[in-house]
Formats: C-alpha cells, structure tokens, sequence
C-alpha cells in the first residue's frame, strides 16, 4: 500500500532541512545517498528530525540497522547477498521492499534500499500501531544492512 500523499509531503520537508536538497529531487524512487547526497551523519539528523515530525521514537537501529562488514559469511558470499540476509533483513524491516535486491544480490544494491519510499512505508508501519513497530524489535539481528557499506 502506497503511502499517504501528507507523509510524503512531511517527509520531503524533513529532507529538504536535514540534506538542503531541492523539494524536486526528492520522488519515491530517490535513494538517500545516491541521489540525494546522504552521508553517514545525516541519518542521525533524519531520524531526530523524522522523530519531532511525526511525534514517534525510532529506536537505534530499527530505519538504519547497524552496519556489518562484508566480510561476515552471513552476510555474503561472493559479493552476493546471502539468503540467511535476506530473511534477517525481512524480518527486521517488514515495512522495506526487498524484491530489487531478491533480484539482484549484490552488495553495492544494499545502499538502494533506503530510498524515500522506504522512508514513507516505515513510517506508516509506525504509525500503523503494531506492537512491533511501537516497541521495536525484541531479539538483536544477527544481520543487519548499513546505510553505508564500508
């Protein structure tokens, strides 16, 4: 389900403030580093700013999970992204799409997945009210993406 128009507004204004990008680069589809320049200190300035805009609490690492190295064999195998990822990143992010990356594994593609509409589908899956989503995941992730890949 596609998010609400008025999300996608609030966002693209957490955005706007938080990376000084134009309000017209900002579409679904637009990655957070590739396109829109995100660097590693500017997810921390998102989740505050996302925080005070839609009155929630993001906890450490349930938008941006801790990164991992590459190295790890749960992670990946020959530049590939491994099935056990897969399934960790599915479950601790039900809210991301991941069909691109089921297609297409390799690791430069992880940085893809967090993109404006992955942003918008979060916070509906925040505001959506599970228990899940308002108390954040129970047991650690033996895997975990990074919005920067070392």
């Amino acid at each position: 389900m596609p998010a609400s128009d008025e999300i996608y507004a609030r966002i693209t204004k957490v955005l706007v403030q938080a990376l000084g990008v134009e309000e017209d680069d900002i579409k679904p589809s637009a990655t957070l580093q590739g396109d829109l320049g995100a660097e590693s200190i500017d997810f921390l300035d998102i989740v505050f700013r996302l925080e005070r805009e839609f009155g929630i609490k993001i906890p450490r690492g349930e938008l941006f999970p801790e990164p991992v190295s590459p190295d790890d064999p749960a992670f990946a195998r020959d530049g590939r992204v491994t099935d056990e990822y897969l399934a960790a990143l599915r479950s601790r992010m039900p809210f991301a799409d991941l069909r691109d990356l089921e297609r297409d594994r390799r690791l430069s593609r992880i940085n893809d997945l967090f993109t404006v509409e992955l942003l918008a589908n979060y916070i509906e899956w925040k505001l959506g009210g599970s228990d899940e989503a308002n108390h954040g995941a129970e047991e650690p992730v033996l895997v975990a993406p990074s919005p920067i890949l070392h």
